[in-house]
């Protein structure tokens, strides 16, 4: 395959086998990433940090820039190698505690723990779906980065944000896989892999910014 046909195959994201492949190239070969790529991804990122200091000026809005990042980080390593890297997940995890700190130096400790607990209740919800699924179709249906990725959820979004945050992927996700299989005519597979977290951070980025516009401040 020429190099020019492959670049073609790549910006098309072919569907293989029910599975998005984001990078055909091969998983273990990394793709040839071009100035114009750097240059998006180089503006997304200005984009999230200036939109995070914006609805929440200070040290809310630098975390919440922070946390932009780092989930526009997963979304991009779970699209290329279905994979998110657990030293994302713990960074995002910190960051929130260090965010619920910030909200109240009186009640900083209750702060902290509620965040915790919130993003350990949301994570064992996703190993126990994990779990049933699995015995049910003797497959994953989610996996435990997508698990980690919850605990990031639960820690940094309400109780009110948190099932938004999960409506907001999962249609994402959902009207992304049937797009696809319409412009690429490919009958819909229900056994097709879908790299979840490419939907789900940015969602929490982004319910996380919509609290901070209209309820925080």
């Amino acid at each position: 395959m020429s190099r020019t046909r492959l670049r073609r195959t790549e910006l098309k994201t072919a569907l293989t086998g029910g599975e998005i492949n984001f990078a055909v190239a091969g998983r273990g070969t990394a793709p040839r990433r071009g100035p114009i790529e750097y240059a998006a991804f180089a503006a997304l990122g200005c984009s999230i940090a200036i939109a995070s200091l914006v609805a929440a000026p200070g040290r809310a809005g630098l975390l919440g820039g922070a946390l932009g990042l780092l989930m526009l980080a997963v979304a991009v390593a779970d699209a290329r190698a279905f994979i998110i890297p657990d030293k994302l997940t713990i960074a995002a995890f910190a960051l929130a505690l260090i965010n619920a700190a910030n909200e109240s130096v009186a009640s900083m400790p209750e702060n902290i723990a509620v965040a915790a607990v919130r993003g350990l209740v949301l994570a064992l919800a996703f190993f126990a779906l994990r779990e049933i699924y699995l015995r049910l179709r003797h497959r994953h249906g989610i996996g435990l980065g997508d698990v980690k990725l919850a605990a990031v959820a639960g820690a940094w979004l309400d109780w009110t944000l948190i099932p938004v945050a999960i409506e907001i992927a999962a249609l994402t996700a959902l009207i992304f896989y049937i797009a696809s299989r319409l412009v690429l005519r490919r009958p819909i597979c229900a056994a097709a892999k879908l790299p979840f977290g490419l939907f789900f951070a940015p969602a929490i980025w982004l319910c996380w910014l919509l609290d901070a516009i209209f309820f925080e401040f």
